[in-house]
């Protein structure tokens, strides 16, 4: 199994940046590779379950997701299964000055044929560090500019 992380600081309160981290869809905003989601309809919590469609070049494959942890606005755990098994940990610490400390910690491994494919096209486009960081500093934009937006 492998694992990467990435931190970042956030211009925005705890509470704006688990606003925008926590809602699954807004992860086609951050990751090009995941094409949907679909939520269940009583919300998310410990227990719930979800989906995201996931495609890496030719190959498409539908990925579940179960919410481990729920802490808000601090601390989420999903776990992903499929092609893609996985942890996604997710945590946020309250700064000084209305500002946040984001970090993801992503525990994995690509299962079967598909999933070496899969893990083939991460490779091809920077890796899992990469993608990573990329999606992270998307969602802090994200947040600061929800936090410039409610401050007006």
């Amino acid at each position: 199994m492998s694992s990467v992380e990435c931190s970042t600081e956030v211009d925005a309160p705890a509470e704006v940046v688990w606003q925008v981290t926590s809602d699954p869809r807004n992860l086609p905003h951050w990751e090009r590779h995941i094409a949907s989601v679909r939520l269940p309809a009583g919300g998310l919590g410990t227990g719930s379950r979800f989906e995201v469609t996931m495609s890496f070049l030719a190959v498409r494959a539908v990925v579940p997701c179960r919410i481990e942890e729920w802490e808000p606005p601090w601390r989420s755990t999903v776990h992903l299964g499929g092609l893609l098994d996985a942890t996604v940990t997710t945590s946020i610490a309250s700064l000084p000055f209305d500002r946040s400390l984001l970090r993801h910690e992503v525990r994995y491994v690509f299962a079967g044929p598909l999933g070496r494919v899969a893990a083939a096209s991460l490779r091809a486009v920077g890796g899992a560090e990469h993608a990573l960081r990329r999606g992270t500093l998307a969602q802090r934009r994200e947040a600061e500019a929800r936090a410039r937006g409610a401050s007006r």
